[in-house]
């Protein structure tokens, strides 16, 4: 094992960084710009049964220090993502990928999951139960325990490989929902999702959104994410996946003595397409300025 070595649910990864889904396509796209094999692994975009086209126009909008979302999980659906997107990224990337999967009801979950579950590339299942851009699915099944338990249990039927749950911050108690969904066989949490939020248009004095409300990513969102995955590391048994404004190796450092096993980059590679590939060629640098020899060894450091 390498310095950057760390087991996600039992598959080793090279390195902890892992694109966030929803920033960065089906993974193909950025192999233009440089090796993607470089990454520890994808999780791939929100994969739904049928086609979506997402919200209405303007669903993007720029904060301090972030940005809003309201994209509204578009995606091309299950049967053309492992027609047409799997096999381009697999001509490509020769490494274990998150399927992330989204539904408007625990049948939907469990139908994308049965579909996807033969693709031998798909390594785990990341089983966004968190989007805060959808009306009757995503984020209403992440903030009631009992919702996330039945969603988890459906999709545990339809799968052998590792599920990771991706839990929303709109909630109380993000360690409720966590302990809701182990209990019922998940193998990992991942979190954050973005955090609800808004801008209104001062010009037309309207919302800017088309959708009303966004998700808050990016920065901002860091500190707030990094104390869930503290607080959710020490309530479960199992791995936690940070993520929520990461974009330096330090943040990486940060997560992971929070408690998380491996760490997602999302709103970074908007704004940078370089940004994860920058994230692993600067960590052992950090690693030596912290004097830390191995990652695998500083997960849940601060928690101890």
């Amino acid at each position: 094992m390498g310095r950057l070595t760390v087991s996600l649910c039992g598959i080793e990864l090279d390195n902890p960084v892992i694109p966030a889904s929803g920033t960065f396509g089906f993974g193909y796209e950025f192999a233009e710009y440089y090796d993607i094999n470089q990454l520890g692994a994808i999780s791939f975009k929100g994969t739904t049964a049928s086609p979506r086209f997402g919200n209405e126009t303007p669903r993007i909008a720029e904060t301090p220090a972030g940005m809003l979302n309201a994209v509204g999980l578009q995606n091309p659906g299950v049967d053309r993502v492992k027609s047409e997107e799997l096999p381009r990224l697999k001509a490509v990337f020769k490494k274990p990928v998150m399927a992330n999967v989204s539904g408007f009801s625990v049948p939907e979950y469990a139908e994308v999951v049965e579909k996807l579950d033969e693709e031998d590339m798909i390594g785990w299942f990341e089983v966004n139960i968190s989007c805060p851009n959808v009306h009757g699915g995503g984020m209403s099944f992440g903030t009631d325990p009992a919702a996330a338990a039945e969603v988890t249990r459906a999709v545990r039927r339809k799968t052998k490989k590792p599920i990771i749950l991706k839990l929303s911050p709109n909630v109380t108690d993000i360690t409720e929902i966590a302990r809701a969904v182990e209990s019922e066989g998940a193998d990992g949490v991942s979190l954050i999702n973005t955090l609800l939020g808004m801008r209104i248009d001062l010009a037309r004095r309207k919302p800017l959104l088309a959708n009303i409300t966004g998700g808050l990513s990016g920065p901002a969102v860091f500190p707030v994410a990094l104390r869930m995955v503290y607080q959710t590391a020490k309530a479960v048994k199992i791995p936690v996946v940070g993520m929520g404004g990461v974009s330096r190796a330090e943040d990486v450092i940060e997560m992971m003595l929070a408690g998380a096993t491996a760490v997602e980059v999302g709103a970074a590679n908007l704004v940078d397409p370089f940004a994860c590939q920058t994230i692993i060629r600067d960590l052992p640098g950090v690693m030596d300025r912290y004097q830390i020899d191995n990652l695998q060894d500083i997960i849940g450091g601060a928690n101890k």
